[in-house]
């Protein structure tokens, strides 16, 4: 097993007291379709999971509301024990219903519930980081989020949370969390092309807080530019390797957690971000979000 973060692109990061690899596995893709349901390879949603901690990732991003439950499910079967390298962030604040929506679930008691739903199938007595979820399946949703996030402080003085973040917030919104409690993660929509978060990123950046792109390579819609492609051939790389390596040289505090179902796709991955972009390569990218 590979004991260093010297063989994955990025290096480390420290998200509080614990430190871990700036690339990432985000296990999303281990539902079924539409995120519902088991894995459709049940043996190889656990193959990709152990690959991931033998590559060295030690960052794994997940929620009680993906199957809902079955990646928790894999990721207690594949890696429990943990190994105290290994640290896991997941997301309260959203369920789902039959039809496989998002409905949303940010009372205080509905958060405790997720919170133990995470611990019991994670097999965790502490959960290391819990991201707050907020807006919707269409994006952010300018609201208060005090009684929601102050409910998960009073859940981490007793010793159920390590850390707490937020995700699909606004700037506003991780400025009310950061008021009321501080926060080491903001995961958001976030990638080459979807530049909204430029000025959260940087100043995210100057306060030691790491931020988490969701979708990085487009997510259901993969990402598609002429640039891109270009720079990807005259690379001799791909696209998707490409925007991931975008990613990691855009901050220090940008962390991956691209998902896969497949163990080769995975280490594709982390290959592909480990591409050099000259300054040149970033100009011509940087132009894509422009």
């Amino acid at each position: 097993m590979i004991s260093t973060y010297s063989a994955l692109p990025g290096g480390s990061w420290s998200l509080g007291d614990l430190t871990v690899s700036r690339f990432g596995y985000g296990a999303m893709q281990l539902a079924g379709p539409w995120v519902m349901g088991p894995p459709a390879d049940r043996d190889g949603a656990l193959a990709v999971l152990r690959a991931a901690v033998e590559l060295g990732i030690t960052h794994f991003d997940t929620s009680d509301a993906y199957g809902p439950r079955f990646t928790n499910d894999a990721i207690r079967e594949a890696l429990h024990p943990y190994s105290d390298s290994v640290h896991i962030s997941t997301k309260v604040g959203g369920t789902r219903d039959a039809q496989g929506g998002w409905p949303t679930a940010r009372r205080p008691e509905e958060l405790r519930e997720q919170v133990q739903h995470n611990r019991e199938v994670l097999r965790l007595e502490t959960l290391d980081l819990v991201n707050l979820r907020l807006g919707n399946a269409e994006g952010v949703v300018a609201e208060p989020i005090a009684e929601s996030y102050e409910a998960l402080v009073d859940m981490q003085n007793e010793g159920l949370i390590r850390h707490l973040g937020v995700s699909n917030a606004t700037t506003e919104q991780v400025a009310e969390a950061m008021a009321i409690s501080p926060i080491v993660m903001v995961q958001n929509m976030y990638n080459i092309a979807s530049r909204q978060d430029d000025a959260l990123v940087d100043m995210l950046a100057s306060e030691g807080i790491a931020f988490v792109p969701f979708f990085p390579l487009g997510g259901f819609s993969p990402l598609q530019s002429a640039a891109l492609s270009a720079v990807a051939t005259r690379l001799e790389s791909t696209p998707m390797s490409i925007a991931l390596a975008w990613l990691l040289q855009r901050s220090p505090n940008v962390l991956l957690i691209p998902g896969t179902s497949k163990a080769a796709h995975l280490r594709e991955n982390v290959a592909g971000a480990g591409v050099t972009l000259t300054a040149d390569d970033l100009a011509e990218l940087d132009a894509i979000g422009g």
